[in-house]
């Protein structure tokens, strides 16, 4: 078993008694990073809370034999997509994708993320051409925030403003 699932086997289950999910974990280094996320999103509170839960369990139960710096965060309104069940919840959002060299076509994507199944994805970008592209040729990709629309044109906002008008007589 490697020290990944090994600390996956200590996280998971406190963070379902926090009614949190592990969004994400990855040991890079000397750096573990878990990403976190709840029903309704995760605040400061939530995140403070799972850390020194997990912290805690990391120290009573040592599944990593090395010095490490631990990292919980959420994953963000742009969230890092590194494994088909990533990919999989983001279908029918706007991704952007970056390929490996090796892979075919322009390494550099935008668009929609049509379909996610176990061996890649279906990407379509905004001239409507459909892209599909093995999880091998993905060097990295993560969901784009769109903003809603923009205010009306026209509005001042702050003052009101009044016309008067001469009567005469």
């Amino acid at each position: 078993m490697s020290i990944v699932e090994r600390v996956r086997e200590v996280v998971e289950p406190l963070l379902v008694s926090q009614s949190l999910t592990l969004y994400d974990l990855e040991l890079s280094g000397s750096q573990l990073r878990i990403t976190v996320e709840g029903p309704d999103g995760v605040d400061l509170e939530a995140i403070a809370r799972a850390t020194r839960a997990i912290s805690a369990a990391l120290d009573e139960h040592d599944p990593i034999p090395s010095k490490y710096t631990l990292e919980v965060s959420s994953p963000g309104l742009e969230r890092p997509l590194r494994r088909p069940p990533h990919f999989v919840r983001a279908v029918g959002q706007r991704i952007k994708v970056k390929t490996k060299p090796h892979a075919e076509g322009e390494r550099r994507l935008e668009g929609t993320l049509a379909a996610a199944g176990d061996d890649g994805i279906e990407l379509v970008d905004d001239a409507g051409a459909t892209r599909a592209l093995a999880y091998d040729d993905i060097e990295r990709a993560n969901t784009i925030f769109v903003w809603g629309p923009a205010p009306k044109p026209g509005k001042k906002s702050g003052k009101a403003s009044a016309t008067k008008k001469a009567v005469h007589a």
